[in-house]
């Protein structure tokens, strides 16, 4: 049984985790199981990581765990008791070791299980070799007086079933060519701590008129293996992962299918970049998630250097927005326009009544995969909107050139530059254009949420334009990346 002491003495000398004494198991005959129930506590101002070893035999071919821990009622100003869990295969548990992550699902599950045919959501399939597997804790919050644990372990013998075949989704699905393409880059499912199904997920972004969706399921990769069955010619399904660390979370867009991102560091470890380079080097992007949000640990800290997009705009427009809204505005007019970073939406959604695509990002691509998607978000080619029923166009113009949102538009100083926005699908809304000296326009649209704005401007009044659609509570319709004027 793991030593209670040892995890004191290791939480007291601050370290971000601790490991356990290993348990070990009997080797039993083929058909048999073993069962071990381990306990410990872990103290208030605990390490990030706790990992209990596992010392695995041969012949096993199952592995099932099971946890549960105390949740007595906080002082008033105190966090609870809450407790993520996950496990390490013998490949190894080392920060940024892909080969040895076996699955993850936070405070989502109780319990789980592996084998070489299946796994609980969350988990990968795989055979069960022999040698050290880690489970994971995570004390996410701790209460004052302590959390105190029960893992339970049973490991079943026999010979590895027939493995998993999985299926990820196409790279592509069938497109208009270069055209505007509607899409919702950040949902979940059973997979992490989402309620829907994949079926049902799939689905309800074809109901809300989505040509792709991005699943950003919280630090697992275990659905990219089954969106084949639900992606089609009409639904561009890619994959990725929410990255859950300490100090804020980020999405990766566009992973191949099984690249998988660690998520345990925090910001003042100096190890952000690290995984945003694999992201890159994987093919994909990361994008800072719902940065302001409030609950423990998601809000962004780490600053946005090396990121490709920021998440401005999550689910139903809230004050949480508006604030990164305008954190977003001061960065493009400080940077002028140089490695600008574009602005994105997407609804979060988990569970009902969260609604997929609201709001959702519409890029304006080459075609209909991966690829030309997320150069799309790269670039800054989109706009965001509350719901497929919503379009607007939107462009900058001078007598010798035209440009759309997230161009530069070339333009002498005296060149007279024509800034046109035209909107439909928003009744009751007023239109803003916005440049780097603040609101510039400010119009209604028609009893049937239609109209179109023009202004003229040149390079020497406006560095940038963008737009942005609002009722009259404020809340957002829709909203543009910039069009950039000038050198």
């Amino acid at each position: 049984m793991p030593s209670r002491r040892n995890l004191l003495i290791s939480a007291a000398a601050g370290s971000a985790a601790v490991t356990l004494d290993p348990v070990s198991f009997a080797v039993a005959a083929p058909g048999g199981t073993e069962t071990r129930t381990l306990t410990g506590t872990i103290p208030y101002g605990a390490p990030d990581w706790v990992y209990v070893p596992l010392e695995i035999p041969t012949g096993v071919n199952k592995i099932e765990v099971s946890y549960a821990y105390d949740r007595p009622a906080p002082p008033p100003g105190q966090a609870g008791n809450a407790l993520d869990i996950g496990i390490f295969d013998e490949s190894g548990h080392d920060l940024g070791d892909a080969r040895g992550f076996r699955g993850w699902s936070g405070g989502f599950r109780t319990e789980f299980a592996i084998s070489a045919a299946e796994a609980t959501p969350g988990y990968l399939p795989g055979p069960i070799r022999p040698g050290t597997w880690h489970v994971i804790f995570g004390p996410y919050t701790v209460h004052p007086q302590g959390l105190t644990w029960t893992l339970t372990v049973t490991l079943s013998y026999g010979a590895q079933p027939a493995p998993f075949q999985p299926r990820p989704a196409p790279l592509q699905a069938t497109g208009r060519g270069k055209a505007w393409y509607r899409g919702d880059l950040h949902l979940h499912t059973v997979h992490s701590d989402g309620r829907r199904t994949p079926a049902e997920l799939a689905s309800g972004a074809r109901a809300a008129k989505l040509d792709f969706f991005v699943s950003t399921e919280h630090n697992t990769t275990s659905a990219h293996g089954i969106w084949g069955e639900y992606a089609g010619p009409d639904l561009l399904i890619i994959n990725g992962e929410e990255i859950t660390t300490r100090n804020g979370h980020y999405t990766a867009l566009g992973l191949p299918a099984g690249t998988w991102i660690d998520w345990r560091y925090r910001a003042a470890d100096g190890g952000l970049q690290r995984f945003v380079d694999r992201i890159h080097r994987a093919g994909g992007l990361a994008v800072a998630a719902h940065p302001n949000a409030q609950c423990v640990a998601c809000g962004w800290r780490f600053g946005y250097a090396g990121l490709d997009a920021v998440e401005v705009w999550n689910g139903p427009w809230t004050p949480d927005d508006d604030a990164v809204l305008a954190a977003w505005d001061n960065l493009l007019v400080s940077n002028r326009g140089r490695q600008w970073l574009p602005a994105v939406g997407a609804s979060d959604a988990h569970s009902e009544p969260q609604v997929i695509g609201l709001p959702q990002t519409v890029v304006r691509a080459d075609n209909l995969d991966r690829r030309s998607v997320l150069a799309a978000v790269r670039a800054g080619r989109s706009w965001i909107a509350e719901s497929a029923a919503v379009s607007l166009s939107f462009t900058a113009a001078t007598p010798r050139g035209r440009a759309e949102i997230g161009d530069r538009l070339p333009a002498a100083a005296d060149d007279p530059v024509q800034v046109t926005l035209s909107v439909s699908g928003a009744p009751g809304g007023t239109a803003r254009l916005i440049s780097d000296q603040g609101v510039r326009v400010t119009a209604p649209l028609s009893a049937e949420g239609t109209g179109t704005v023009a202004w003229p401007t040149n390079s020497q009044n406006s560095r940038y334009v963008r737009a942005e659609v609002r009722r009259a509570d404020t809340s957002m319709v829709a909203l543009t990346n910039p069009i950039f004027i000038g050198g």
